[in-house]
């Protein structure tokens, strides 16, 4: 069972409404959703309701998931901008490079995929905060609900980033649930279709706050090493597990770090509350994922009380850092590379489990705790 819902070359967009939906025992439908007034005008959403959790993509920004309805809880965070923020009111040159933040509320964004982190000159090129992928409309979406081996929705969607002498990428992203689960898995491909190898970068920029994040929530990882981003994170180095509740004044903190895995180069990282009572779990592939960053930024409530578990293909500073730090990937001509990443809700036994399962990758190892900046390695 499939369906199309966008389609640039053929001129096709399905009109608001259930698309695709399950009957008899299993509960299940994809709505398509646009949104009136404001900066959010044309914004175009599917809600996939898999009976347990209501999964929200954003098809008209590079396919990110704005949140997750699991039970009575939302995961994701409460971002200043409360808007969907359609593409066309994001100026990404905005201060200096930084106006992707006037668009940014969501539960998982990608970052990229020409260039991700800081903003600023590379080889006099300006570079703009985060890359342009997370607003950029797909120009296809499809649907598709299979029974066996599991009975699963899947959602793909094609993002295009191209620019005549600057970059062709291709990516197909896919979100995929079973039915009555309590997990999405994403699974993107990224194609160069052009004659020359090009440069990547690639961010899963993945959010939480409440009733997650609070005073004395714990990051819990088998990281195998870590470093500050900046010195202002190099003060906190030793408690970088730690959450602070909503602090005035705080900013922000990266830590930059490598995660160990399993034979099959899977590892999980997981954020729980103070009590250990609720969590959540970001697992993904570390052979095209290498790297993953810590963004703490426990700041006032209305300011942005939100923590980021990102995996990568390296850290935020600028493409030209990267570069040097031998941290940015080549696509060669008409190749492609796939990542692969996960998200799960967890409940007070998940979270035990899933904290047994991470000391178990680490073993009797312990973290490598690197007092000089990432930048500097």
């Amino acid at each position: 069972m499939e369906k199309l819902i966008t389609c640039t070359a053929a001129n096709v967009s399905t009109d608001d409404g259930i698309v695709l939906q399950g009957n008899g025992a299993d509960q299940w439908s994809i709505t398509k959703k646009t949104l009136v007034g404001g900066v959010q005008t044309g914004v175009e959403l599917l809600i996939v309701d898999n009976g347990l959790m209501q999964i929200t993509i954003i098809l008209t920004r590079g396919m990110s998931v704005l949140d997750i309805q699991w039970n009575d809880i939302r995961i994701g965070w409460d971002s200043p901008v409360k808007q969907v923020v359609h593409p066309n009111f994001v100026n990404l040159e905005d201060q200096g490079g930084l106006g992707w933040l006037s668009g940014f509320n969501e539960l998982m964004v990608r970052c990229g995929v020409a260039f991700a982190g800081h903003p600023g000159d590379d080889n006099g090129e300006f570079l703009t905060l985060h890359g342009r992928i997370g607003n950029l409309p797909a120009s296809r979406v499809e649907v598709s609900f299979e029974e066996a081996p599991e009975p699963t929705i899947r959602v793909r969607g094609l993002v295009e980033e191209k620019r005549f002498k600057f970059g062709v990428f291709e990516l197909w992203t896919e979100l995929a649930t079973v039915v009555g689960s309590d997990k999405i898995t994403i699974h993107d491909r990224l194609t160069n279709p052009s004659e020359y190898s090009q440069e990547y970068q690639l961010i899963y920029h993945t959010n939480f706050g409440r009733p997650f994040l609070e005073q004395d929530a714990q990051f819990v990882a088998p990281v195998k090493t870590l470093a500050p981003l900046n010195e202002y994170a190099a003060e906190d180095l030793a408690t970088f597990q730690r959450y602070l509740g909503p602090t005035s004044g705080y900013g922000e903190q990266v830590y930059c770090a490598t995660m160990l895995a399993d034979p099959q180069h899977w590892t999980t990282t997981m954020l729980h509350n103070a009590d250990a009572s609720l969590g959540v779990a970001v697992g993904y592939d570390v052979q095209t994922l290498p790297y993953f960053n810590l963004w703490k930024n426990t700041d006032t409530e209305r300011d942005g009380f939100v923590t980021g578990l990102e995996p990568a293909t390296g850290f935020p500073y600028n493409r030209s850092v990267e570069r040097a730090g031998g941290r940015v990937n080549k696509i060669g001509a008409g190749q492609s590379v796939d990542f692969s990443m996960s998200l799960q809700a967890l409940t007070a036994d998940g979270v035990a489990a899933t904290n047994t399962a991470i000391q178990s990758l680490m073993g009797d190892r312990k973290t490598k705790l690197i007092e000089t900046l990432a930048s500097e390695q």
